[in-house]
């Protein structure tokens, strides 16, 4: 039987010189889940637009379930203007507010992530205060909760991510992040040291600590497993660190070892990155 996760948050246009690709983290973790093989279902909002027409159509091209996908008559679909000039280091200016801003929880959501094996949130889709009270409403489900940071300034507020983390099982950061938090709790800035405060202060079972061209690690009860990554050309860096999480998270729902856990979420970001826009399509055999 296939294994259900549902990922809440943004869905969007990504706007880059070259022209709007679709984009969102949640989307991208979803869509990446849904071609490895995983029950995914997205938990988002678009605009009553043609812009939110067209992402519609797109996901159906990739024969995503949109069930949970909630079309906002009052508020647009939205929009980030991309600033891609170094390819590894991209800038966004996320449009405010959209209708994914917006997420009004419903009982068929719910039931969702009641039965899902993994449920995936982050900090961009709860700006707004309704998206995030639908959110606290089902993180009480008591599923696998995985809170990808994905810090994206302004938009965050560290009262909402202390709160999101005390739902936290599995926790991905970035190296950014990582500092930022060190900031946040005026504590060292290695990983040894924020890993082991968030471990000591939260209930999470593990943290999946990315760091670009060095690879990425997963820290579990004080013990540091490390993994260099794979070299590759970068086309640009949108959507690698989604592509990881996906393939850490059907590896890890598939029972594997940690460290081919780790291995296959750094191959999938790898490829990713290799690739021009946040989803491109793949099979398991082109890794």
């Amino acid at each position: 039987m296939k294994k259900k996760t549902v990922i809440f948050g943004e869905m969007l246009w990504d706007c880059l010189p070259a022209g709007a690709v679709p984009g969102g983290a949640p989307m991208n973790v979803a869509l990446n889940l849904h071609q490895l093989g995983l029950d995914s279902r997205l938990i988002s909002a678009v605009g009553h637009d043609s812009d939110g027409e067209k992402l519609i159509d797109f996901l159906k091209m990739f024969d995503l379930p949109l069930d949970l996908i909630q079309v906002n008559e009052e508020h647009e679909t939205s929009k980030v203007l991309v600033n891609d000039d170094d390819p590894e280091n991209i800038k966004y200016t996320i449009v405010s507010p959209v209708a994914w801003d917006f997420i009004h929880w419903n009982t068929e959501m719910d039931k969702a992530v009641a039965v899902a094996d993994a449920f995936v949130f982050g900090t961009l889709g709860v700006r707004n205060s309704e998206s995030l009270t639908t959110l606290l409403k089902l993180l009480h489900h008591k599923t696998l909760r995985i809170f990808d940071v994905n810090f994206r300034p302004p938009y965050y507020d560290f009262e909402i991510i202390e709160t999101l983390l005390a739902f936290t099982d599995i926790l991905k950061i970035n190296e950014d992040e990582l500092d930022i938090f060190a900031d946040y709790f005026d504590i060292d800035s290695s990983v040894e040291r924020v890993c082991a405060h968030l471990d000591q202060h939260y209930p999470m079972d593990l943290i999946c600590v990315t760091q670009g061209s060095k690879g990425a690690l997963l820290y579990k009860a004080g013990k540091i497993i490390r993994h260099p990554g794979y070299q590759v050309k970068v086309a640009d860096s949108i959507g690698a660190g989604d592509a990881f999480l996906s393939g850490f998270i059907k590896t890890y729902l598939d029972n594997e070892p940690l460290e081919q856990v780790l291995d296959f979420a750094c191959k999938l970001g790898a490829f990713v990155a290799s690739k021009k826009g946040g989803t491109p399509r793949f099979a398991i055999s082109d890794l």
